[in-house]
């Protein structure tokens, strides 16, 4: 069962992701990430690459996409804030996106 990142495998986690551009969300226990593309084309084709692992994983991020830009915000909504699966997706999203 996926649980709740301790206060010990944050820095881990999470120090290389803050160094691609991931974000904490302020009030919120929660990563987010805007992912710009060449075109609506290349963001979409993305979105469909990522949600494909999502699935996999079972694991969705919450993004809006308006034309070539994508805002993903991961959080683990069954415990209540970020987990290894939001590490594991972010790492995804950045290898996926040529980060």
């Amino acid at each position: 069962m996926t649980e709740k990142l301790s206060t010990e495998t944050r820095g881990p986690l999470l120090e290389p992701l803050f160094a691609d551009g991931w974000e904490m969300v302020e009030d919120r226990d929660a990563i987010v990430k805007t992912f710009v593309f060449d075109n609506f084309v290349e963001a979409f084709g993305w979105m469909t690459r990522v949600a494909i692992w999502a699935e996999k994983w079972n694991h969705h991020p919450e993004w809006d996409n308006v034309y070539k830009t994508v805002k993903v915000v991961l959080t683990t909504h069954d415990v209540g804030g970020l987990s290894t699966l939001d590490a594991k997706l972010a790492r995804k999203m950045d290898s996926l996106a040529g980060s």
